[in-house]
């Protein structure tokens, strides 16, 4: 094994060490996927990092490197979405960033014909199955807006009011219609760019900016194209809302495509329909993202287990025919607190030791 292989095979153990995993395979593509993305020296200087912020100086110790260009490394590969910055007044520390969600999102520029089948070989591999069967969920399901009473809503569903609550705004291509495009294979025809972050705070102006209004239209127009709002797995500090099909989006197509039901947490609402209102129109099987709506007997029945409480039914039944309800205390579940919460779980739950 050569030294480039030997980095490689240190990031990827690296990254598995992660809570959110990065399942290693008998065919190790993912170290030709790892070698798309990192240079040689990124990758050795990335896998000396984990889990844990650490300071330039502890850093350029390990690596055997002088501080400052060791810094200016750091942020170019932080920019670049290989590793997390935390800045605390003029102190920065880093650590490395998942693979999902992580880097692979910010591989836009990088997704190419190889790319995409190599992601697509990893995934079908066992990729889909590491990433995506260990709980908490990487992702949860947020109801579309009005498919819930509002009494019923849960502060954390609703995602209108944090957007309202936030002074920054961007949009992005979702990098999993752009993976389907390249591959030729997209099976729907929504549009590419309505992935969104938003921030508490007011930021710097950078390319794909958009105000607050402009944030708010999207939300409404992902919602009546049929999208499923999925965030992060967590109640505080939420700061993107993907908008997802079944076809394209990994986390969805651990339901729809490789079997993983429990791969998107689901929101604690459930779909019922009323037959005596159903015309059986067929408008909520055509837009339910992860086939939960089947006809039978000449109306249509909701298939619970698939069902992931997005409420895209209800917004789109000519008849109201379609009601979300809220599910019983007792099977109510809540999301961790924050992101530390989830990376506690997550890696108890993969039998792993927090730190280093």
């Amino acid at each position: 094994m050569g030294r480039d292989d030997r980095v490689y095979e240190r990031l990827a153990d690296a990254l598995d060490k992660l809570p959110n995993g990065f399942p290693r395979t008998s065919s190790k593509v993912e170290i030709l996927i790892l070698k798309k993305i990192f240079s040689d020296d990124d990758a050795a200087l990335a896998g000396l990092l984990s889990v844990v912020y650490e300071p330039i100086a502890e850093i350029a110790r390990r690596a055997g490197a002088d501080e400052g260009d060791l810094k200016l490394r750091l942020v170019d590969m932080s920019k670049r979405g290989l590793l997390w910055m935390s800045r605390k007044g003029a102190k920065l520390a880093f650590r490395l960033a998942p693979f999902i969600v992580g880097i692979y999102e910010a591989q836009l520029e990088s997704m190419d014909h190889e790319f995409a089948h190599l992601f697509e070989e990893y995934m079908e591999e066992g990729g889909a199955a590491g990433l995506m069967k260990p709980q908490p969920a990487l992702h949860r399901v947020v109801p579309s807006q009005g498919a819930v009473k509002s009494e019923w809503i849960l502060p954390y569903d609703d995602i209108k009011s944090m957007l309202e609550n936030s002074k920054s705004f961007r949009v992005r291509d979702c990098i999993c219609r752009v993976e389907q495009d390249v591959l030729q294979r997209r099976r729907c025809d929504f549009p590419v760019k309505n992935c969104m972050m938003f921030s508490p705070v007011e930021r710097p102006k950078r390319p794909n900016d958009i105000s607050k209004e402009q944030a708010l239209i999207l939300l409404d127009e992902t919602e009546e194209l049929g999208l499923v709002h999925t965030v992060s797995n967590v109640i505080k500090d939420v700061y993107y809302v993907c908008n997802c099909c079944g076809c394209c989006c990994a986390i969805l197509r651990g339901v729809t495509d490789w079997g993983i039901e429990e791969s998107v947490a689901r929101a604690n609402y459930y779909a019922v329909i009323d037959r005596d209102t159903c015309n059986s129109c067929g408008v909520c099987i055509d837009r339910c993202q992860v086939d939960a709506m089947i006809e039978k007997d000449d109306v249509v029945d909701v298939r619970l287990e698939k069902c992931v409480g997005c409420g895209l039914c209800v917004t789109g039944c000519p008849t109201q025919a379609a009601k979300l309800m809220r599910k019983p205390d007792s099977e109510k579940i809540d999301p961790p607190e924050d992101f530390d919460a989830w990376e506690r779980l997550r890696l108890e739950n993969r039998g792993l030791k927090a730190g280093k």
